[in-house]
């Protein structure tokens, strides 16, 4: 099962809601997200997607944007 960039955008909208998930690469660095919104991005991942995010992953290039988050989802359901 492949999960879409759509399905990343609504998991990231519940946790923050004002955001261009869609254009914005910068979530981490212009500091759009902290480190709360990091430990629900985690947990999101693994309650939506059964997706286990290792703390060897959590760097800023894996969540500054949907897109890296979504193929970073990807990549890690396909290794389970």
């Amino acid at each position: 099962m492949d999960i879409t960039l759509d399905e990343v955008i609504e998991m990231l909208e519940d946790i923050q809601e004002d955001i261009d998930y869609e254009n914005c690469t910068t979530l981490i660095d212009d500091r759009m997200l902290d480190s709360f919104d990091i430990l629900a991005i985690v947990s999101g991942a693994d309650e939506e997607f059964d997706v286990s995010i290792p703390a060897k992953d959590i760097i800023p290039e894996n969540f500054n944007s949907a897109q890296a988050l979504c193929a970073l989802f990807n990549r890690l359901a396909s290794e389970d």
